[in-house]
């Protein structure tokens, strides 16, 4: 992860920013890096949350209306199956007290046998009985020993027999249907009884006992979520059939039972702290009001653990992705800005460096100019005096004078030698491509560092071979590339060191290769890949500009060569510099250095 860092790591976040002086740069690039990132992601995220936000509202809501529909089906086709089912009761037993008269009605085998087929049809048939029109039970088959039973007090007989009272029809079929109740049975079961008039003018009623597992049967029937509910409920609000949630049967409803209504209602409200969808509609000629109940948040779950999730996995990858990318063409974008403003002001050094030495190479040659003058006189003087020592008689045996003399003149020859050096590395400042000798370059860049490396104990080997051929290439530009690296090398070295510069041949005889090795310190691996940039300075506090090797480099470059570096912490570093026999000016930029 480090390595990635390293790697990727903006390069302006390694450098102090300059507010003043000559090495101001152009922004604050870490302020830069930071609003860019910041503002682009706001303009990026910002409507990407907004239109998730929008669409997970919308898809809620649409699932939450398809959550509705699909409770008012479920309803409506619960409804359309219980009162199908209790009408096909009521329509059977109007068909048998039509098709037999009140003497066979009467006939307890009659009834027995009609009971026996009714159970082998329908099943769940289990007795049936004949009222007359006292409210006297006549006749009766079944499991119960209820034969003469009396019902003219029952409601639901009161219903039956006043209804048709207020009708007056002659020949007229009445039925009803009852609550779930317990009766003389003590069992939950209901009852659909049957009244008709008879040609005589006198009603009877067919009874029959119903069980209400099948009722049970098909509201279970219907698929509900694994804690939907399903259930009926009388006018009173007095529960019908099993319920999950709310009690048992015979039971009151807890809450109010729900107002009449022809069509399907639903309602959303809460229940033992739960979000809950009930939907209910009254069963038309039935005390029944049908209940169905669902979980909200069972419902939602599946859309939760799939759309939602799946959202929020899509987000987060899409911010991840977009905050990646985002640093990514930031980061590129302000550290091009950065590398820019760091090559101006490396020209700007540049120029001001080449200025300066240009400026040194004046001053060096009207010192130069003014001290051979001088210089002249003194050894023209010396040289007289020298004679007249030697041609007179009386001097001629003191050879205490004479090596005096000597000194002075020795003195002002070694003047003459280093007056001459000094001109000679001013010319060379300007550009001046010519054939030149690699050995003679070397020695005049060597012989300013003779007397630090004297003092210093730093040993200096030069391995340049006599058969090395001359080749073209501009002397100032070359001087001060060796200028650098043997700066570099003394720096880096502590008192006796060693420096050694050597130079071959390329394999293919057409370029020369130098290399340059100091027993210095040694550079770390992650700094090497940063070395030949601008400003970058191991030399921290000491007086480093990190300039030096930057324009070691471009010069280098600007010669149409190469330069390569290897170095090992505590054991020192290698440059290896190759440069063409032949100088071409207009190619020098095409040719990169590597790093190595």
């Amino acid at each position: 992860m480090q390595d990635v860092w390293k790697r990727f790591k903006p390069k302006f976040l390694d450098h102090s920013e300059q507010t003043s002086g000559t090495d101001k740069s152009l922004f604050n690039f870490r302020r830069r890096w930071k609003q860019s990132i910041v503002i682009t992601l706001a303009v990026v995220l910002l409507p990407l949350f907004t239109l998730a936000a929008v669409d997970y509202t919308i898809s809620r809501k649409a699932l939450e209306s398809e959550l509705l529909q699909r409770t008012t089906r479920l309803v409506s086709n619960l409804r359309r199956s219980l009162t199908a089912y209790l009408d096909e009761r009521v329509f059977a037993l109007n068909f048998l007290i039509l098709d037999n008269s009140y003497a066979q009605l009467a006939d307890e085998n009659r009834l027995k046998q009609i009971l026996e087929n009714l159970q082998g049809g329908l099943g769940e048939w289990y007795d049936l009985g004949l009222i007359d029109h006292t409210g006297h039970q006549v006749n009766y088959t079944g499991p119960y020993n209820i034969q003469g039973r009396d019902y003219s007090g029952q409601d639901w007989y009161q219903k039956l027999h006043y209804k048709d009272l207020e009708t007056h029809d002659s020949i007229a079929m009445r039925s009803d249907v009852s609550d779930v109740f317990l009766g003389f049975r003590k069992k939950p079961h209901l009852v659909i009884a049957v009244l008709h008039n008879d040609d005589q003018g006198r009603h009877y009623i067919l009874r029959a006992g119903l069980d209400i597992e099948q009722l049970n049967a098909i509201l279970s029937h219907f698929e509900l979520s694994n804690d939907g509910d399903a259930f009926l409920l009388n006018h009173e609000g007095i529960i019908q059939t099993p319920t999950r949630y709310y009690g048992a049967i015979m039971e009151k409803f807890p809450q109010p039972a729900p107002p009449f209504s022809d069509g399907i209602q639903i309602i959303e409200g809460s229940h033992m702290g739960r979000e809950i969808v009930t939907g209910y509609a009254y069963i038309t000629g039935t005390p029944f009001i049908l209940v169905v109940v669902k979980h909200k948040d069972t419902l939602m779950e599946t859309w939760e653990a799939a759309g939602s999730s799946n959202l929020l996995m899509f987000m987060i990858g899409s911010v991840v992705a977009i905050v990646a990318v985002v640093v990514g063409i930031c980061t590129h974008l302000v550290n091009g800005i950065y590398l820019a403003d760091q090559k101006r002001l490396a020209s700007l050094h540049q120029a001001e460096y080449a200025s300066k030495m240009a400026s040194i190479g004046r001053l060096s040659a009207g010192v130069a100019h003014e001290i051979n003058n001088p210089l002249a006189i003194v050894n023209e003087k010396a040289g007289l005096i020298k004679d007249l020592f030697t041609f007179r008689k009386e001097y001629e045996g003191d050879q205490r004078l004479l090596d005096l003399i000597n000194a002075i003149i020795s003195s002002v020859d070694r003047c003459a030698t280093i007056t001459r050096q000094l001109l000679s590395f001013a010319r060379n400042i300007q550009v001046n491509v010519q054939k030149l000798s690699l050995l003679q370059v070397v020695n005049d860049v060597l012989e300013f560092q003779v007397k630090e490396a004297s003092r210093r104990n730093i040993e200096i080997k030069v391995d340049i071979g006599a058969e090395m051929p001359e080749f073209f290439c501009d002397r100032g530009k070359l001087q001060q590339v060796f200028i650098n690296l043997v700066n570099n090398a003394f720096a880096a070295m502590k008192d006796g060191g060693k420096l050694e510069i050597k130079s071959w041949l390329t394999d293919a005889g057409d370029g020369v290769v130098t290399m340059v090795r100091d027993s210095g310190c040694g550079i770390p691996p992650e700094n090497l890949k940063q070395i030949f940039e601008p400003f970058f300075t191991t030399k921290s506090g000491r007086g480093g500009t990190g300039l030096g090797l930057s324009i070691t480099y471009g010069l280098v470059s600007e010669l149409g060569g190469l330069i390569n570096i290897e170095s090992t912490v505590g054991v020192g570093t290698t440059f290896v510099i190759t440069l063409p026999l032949k100088y071409h000016a207009d190619k020098g930029d095409a040719h990169e250095g590597t790093v190595g």
